[in-house]
């Protein structure tokens, strides 16, 4: 189930019909507006609806009246193992074989979504090939492509796009969490380390009126060093325990203040809508 998706005059990108009446692609390039341009198999034009998206693991989902061939889940692919990067070109199917360059464990995407395995394949990809489905020697779905990094070529797994898909079909967007905090990684003093406990820590340099971190005392210029008891020594490091799933939690907040450990409990909120 291939489609050729054109986000712009002269941009594409590949979908693949995930489920039945949905599109699956990239979200990197998608447009702010909600009727896409797509070539179906075959050639025939058509226009699919974008009903969500999430940068945080770069999944954009579309509505379109079509049916979905049966998929088979693919076990965990090993370094070595060859994959099929499957995409569409005006709706002409595209293929490139590729090798499975590193594997890992569960990783954070610097938009903060959470990727649950590290699957990087030694293989090119441009514009057009992105966002189509990546397939095992025995024609498992692994996952979507995508460009990472680097132009790194990256699998986002199928549990990943399963996991989000729903939130995105009901309500557009991914659920995340929020403190309502502007954060700035800084060194801290020598003579503050010991009180600290760490090193470095994340400057608070501008607070939400009225959100979690406001309500819960945190004042700028307070540098935070730990949340929910782990360091936070990045960005990354808080965005961690923001997951959608712990909206609603108190969770504690230790800082410096002044030269002088406080402690807060802050209740995580949903992030407002952009």
């Amino acid at each position: 189930g291939l489609v050729s998706v054109h986000p712009g005059a002269r941009a594409q990108r590949s979908a693949v019909l995930w489920e039945p009446g949905v599109l699956v692609t990239s979200e990197q390039g998608m447009p702010d507006h909600t009727d896409v341009p797509v070539i179906l198999p075959g050639g025939a034009a058509a226009t699919a609806s974008l009903v969500g998206r999430d940068t945080g693991t770069n999944v954009a989902a579309l509505r379109i009246e079509l049916p979905a061939p049966p998929r088979t889940a693919a076990a965990v692919p090993h370094v070595g193992a060859l994959a099929l990067v499957l995409g569409a070109a005006d709706g002409a199917p595209t293929a490139r074989l590729a090798m499975v360059h590193r594997t890992g464990p569960a990783w954070d995407s610097m938009a903060g979504g959470r990727i649950d395995q590290l699957i990087r394949l030694d293989a090119r990809l441009d514009g057009r090939d992105e966002g189509g489905p990546v397939l095992n020697a025995a024609g498992g779905l692994l996952g979507m492509s995508t460009l990472g990094p680097r132009r790194r070529v990256l699998v986002i797994p199928a549990s990943t796009v399963d996991r989000v898909l729903p939130q995105l079909l009901a309500g557009g967007r991914v659920a995340q969490g929020w403190l309502g905090l502007g954060l700035q990684p800084v060194s801290i003093p020598a003579g503050l380390q010991d009180a600290a406990g760490q090193d470095s820590g994340l400057m608070v340099v501008s607070l939400a009126a009225h959100g979690p971190a406001e309500q819960a005392g945190m004042l700028p210029g307070d540098i935070l060093l730990q949340v929910d008891g782990a360091p936070a020594p990045h960005p990354r490091a808080v965005a961690r325990v923001l997951r959608g799933d712990r909206v609603g939690a108190a969770v504690p907040v230790r800082l410096l203040r002044a030269g002088v450990p406080v402690e807060v409990t802050v209740t995580i909120a949903e992030r407002p809508a952009a």
